[in-house]
């Protein structure tokens, strides 16, 4: 066979960085801070609802295409009470497996060949992925270090858009790096995408966990309510990322396409899930208040510990990440880094340089999870102690050791 098995728009990507630092942590025993997973589940009166709803039968044959009408109503519900957005449920919201499955099937319905695509760069790596699959062209805008955390240059965002440009693919609160786009920022792009006629594609499934000020969709701006599709998940927000319950607002068009995209991909998901996510979504809000505290909480135990450690730390202001600089240590390579520290520290990491295009932007940082136990968090932070003596004994000293 002269031709490769694998499609050429694949070619690039290869097993995920998660599952090889996973697979790292497995083999060492050690702390896996390196994916984006919590290590308790989400509250009891929504497992409990799923597990009610298994038992009466709901669910567990095919749902409607476009979810059950309880989640969807929940959905439309839940962009009211928090942002003051109104849905029809039946026409502009559509239930996904999980905001994955939302960006593949958004980016397939909307992008064609030749397209190009603008992305925040460092991205989640399954933007880059679907933007392939489409056949569109990814052109990366880079978020740099702006004091202890990372900014956007509108000028280069500006820049970044050309005749051939279809679609800004967003990402706020942003995954690697906690930052959350200012309504400056965002009436910015909301202002770009209208000049330019653009499509926007939102991912704002960290929404709840912003520390600092509330969270604005995208969509509220003038102008986008006809251009922009608004992703989000219950993974993050309920602490159950097994269930894969995402959904999609937006217009009847823009949810009109992207279904027609996602009935191909998996058809229907997650029955008896989608009746307890309803519930969720329906949850007083203390408990959205409690977890987005409990999570700042982790963020400053492990931003202090990591500083502590002796790495340059950017503290998050959404999310449940924080990008760390490893120059301090006297290291620059963010792969060589992360693939030694479970042996060194009993830690895994990931290095965020997976994330970019331009991959030297990305070498010195590596990112770390902070959605854990405190006591998991707290050991973690005992066993990073030791990297910032050896950084201070320098290369030489710290190849004496054990001699």
């Amino acid at each position: 066979m002269g031709r490769p098995l694998l499609n050429r728009r694949l070619a690039a990507f290869g097993t995920t960085i998660f599952a090889e630092m996973s697979a790292l942590a497995v083999r060492t025993g050690a702390i896996n801070l390196g994916q984006g997973f919590p290590d308790t589940d989400g509250p009891e009166e929504v497992r409990e609802a799923a597990v009610r709803a298994l038992r009466d039968g709901r669910g567990n044959q095919y749902p409607p295409g476009p979810g059950i009408p309880e989640l969807r109503t929940a959905i439309a519900e839940h962009q009211l009470r928090w942002y003051g957005l109104t849905f029809d449920p039946d026409r502009e919201v559509l239930v996904t497996a999980g905001a994955t499955e939302a960006i593949a099937a958004s980016l397939l319905a909307l992008v064609e060949p030749g397209d190009e695509v603008i992305a925040l760069e460092p991205y989640y790596d399954s933007y880059a992925a679907c933007i392939a699959m489409a056949g569109g062209t990814r052109v990366p805008v880079t978020l740099r270090p702006r004091g202890d955390g990372f900014g956007l240059d509108l000028d280069e965002l500006r820049a970044a858009v050309t005749d051939r440009t279809r679609l800004i693919l967003l990402n706020t609160p942003h995954n690697p790096t906690g930052t959350v786009l200012t309504a400056a920022e965002l009436a910015a792009v909301a202002e770009l995408a209208v000049e330019r006629d653009l499509l926007v594609v939102t991912d704002e499934v960290y929404e709840h966990l912003v520390f600092e000020t509330g969270h604005t969709p995208l969509v509220s701006f003038p102008g986008m309510r006809e251009r922009t599709v608004t992703i989000s998940s219950a993974g993050k927000t309920f602490s159950f990322t097994g269930w894969k319950v995402g959904w999609v607002t937006g217009s009847p068009e823009l949810v009109t396409a992207v279904r027609s995209a996602k009935q191909y991909l998996t058809f229907v998901s997650a029955g008896p899930f989608q009746y307890a996510v309803a519930e969720a979504l329906r949850l007083p809000d203390d408990y959205f208040h409690g977890i987005r505290e409990d999570l700042r909480a982790k963020r400053d135990l492990l931003a202090e510990g990591l500083a502590d450690a002796g790495f340059g730390v950017f503290r998050p202001s959404g999310t449940y990440f924080i990008t760390t600089d490893i120059r301090p240590l006297g290291e620059s390579d963010g792969f060589a880094f992360c693939r030694s520290l479970p042996e060194r520290c009993g830690v895994v990491a990931v290095p965020e340089a997976v994330f970019y295009d331009h991959q030297d932007q990305g070498a010195p940082f590596v990112r770390f999870a902070f959605c854990k136990r405190a006591k998991v968090l707290t050991d973690a932070v005992g066993r990073l102690k030791g990297l910032a003596g050896r950084a201070a004994r320098g290369p030489s000293d710290r190849g004496l050791e054990g001699a």
